[in-house]
């Protein structure tokens, strides 16, 4: 009986090396070597208790033996012949980007599982291979996905939504499609940016058939993504995804708005070489906090143009636009600024007062209150 059971063994294991076998001949043969990569890295996991011997052999391939990148034309729409994606051979950060330590750390997460791919190969696990990029418009979502490509010394890939949403029945699915195949065969980060325009929610009643095919295409798409590579998508508007999507990616990653520190950080960035900007800088970086990174950078850009025609000094026109979003804030919002202010700067109660518009009577009263109440 126990031999019988054995040999039974026995038969299963060679029937599995023999289908192992096959499958490596035929990747040979038709030199696909996306698919061949992948199924090194999965015998070499499927054999890592078994055949420990084997697989680090298999694993030592996939070091010394790295994916290269296959030549394949660039995809451009069969109709207008546009090109549907823009690459970026070598990406190019008009600044580092600025995280919170949340957003930082798995952002460093997701850069050190490619870089020591080896490690997680020899504990049976592979890098990440889909993440998502979460937040409102101008927090650093594309810069991210540029420094990770940067990191990596990879090409960035971008889908360009503008020529890939097609008038066409049946041509918009073709082309995310063609996009994504021609983006498995090439060693880069594939960017899909403003993912909610093509992977709404497919029980929206407003949106034609076209696009909720197009939802299916892409769910596919991104189950087959081949290990190794790594496939980014960002939103503006993620109550809009279909709820499918969420769970097809690996990593989900959340840029929110800044606050104050991140303010300061991208102040400090934005003005740098510029004169001393004293309390201005404090003042600011509370002003600009929960705006965004672009409204930043555009405000002192718009300050800078204004300095350099001689109308005012860079101080006075950065403390010109303070003021003006003052007078746009709540009162409530303004007079809380305004404390906030007075507490955490050296700034006067006529100076906070002249800048926030809030009277130096309200000030003394919510100060004294604050004290009543052991705030």
């Amino acid at each position: 009986m126990t031999s019988a059971i054995y040999s039974a063994n026995e038969v299963d294991e060679s029937y599995a090396q023999s289908h192992d076998l096959v499958q490596l001949a035929e990747v040979a043969v038709t030199g696909d070597g996306d698919r061949g990569t992948n199924l090194v890295r999965r015998l070499a996991r499927k054999y890592r208790t078994d055949n420990p011997s084997l697989s680090q052999q298999l694993i030592s391939l996939l070091r010394t033996n790295p994916v290269r990148r296959v030549s394949m034309s660039e995809p451009v729409d069969s109709e207008s012949r546009l090109p549907l994606v823009r690459e970026e051979t070598t990406p190019i950060l008009e600044h580092e980007p600025i995280w919170n330590s949340l957003t930082s750390q798995d952002m460093h997460q997701l850069v050190d599982e490619h870089f020591r791919a080896g490690d997680l190969l020899d504990a049976g696990l592979v890098p990440t291979r889909s993440a998502l990029f979460t937040g409102p418009p101008g927090v650093g979502k594309t810069l991210s996905a540029r420094w990770v490509a940067r990191e990596l010394g990879k090409p960035l890939i971008l889908l360009d939504l503008a020529s890939v949403m097609s008038s066409f029945l049946g041509k918009t699915g073709v082309n995310v499609k063609h996009v994504l195949e021609y983006a498995k065969l090439q060693d880069c980060i594939l960017f899909l940016d403003e993912l909610d325009a093509i992977a709404k929610r497919r029980d929206d009643v407003t949106e034609v058939g076209e696009l909720k095919r197009l939802v299916t295409v892409l769910l596919q798409e991104i189950d087959a993504w081949p290990d190794g590579r790594l496939l980014i998508a960002a939103t503006n508007h993620s109550e809009l995804l279909d709820p499918a999507v969420w769970r097809r990616f690996e990593m989900l990653i959340e840029f929110p708005r800044p606050q104050e520190q991140q303010a300061r950080a991208a102040l400090v960035e934005f003005l740098a070489g510029e004169e001393d900007m004293g309390t201005v800088l404090d003042v600011l970086a509370i002003v600009y906090s929960g705006t965004s990174f672009s409204d930043i950078e555009r405000s002192v850009s718009r300050a800078r143009r204004v300095a350099a025609l001689g109308r005012s000094s860079l101080v006075e026109a950065l403390s010109e636009d303070a003021r003006q979003r003052f007078t746009t804030l709540p009162t409530q919002l303004r007079g809380d600024l305004a404390v906030q202010l007075l507490e955490g700067t050296n700034m006067s109660q006529r100076r906070v007062a002249d800048l926030t518009g809030v009277s130096r009577d309200t000030l003394r009263k919510r100060m004294a209150n604050q004290v009543r109440e052991g705030v």
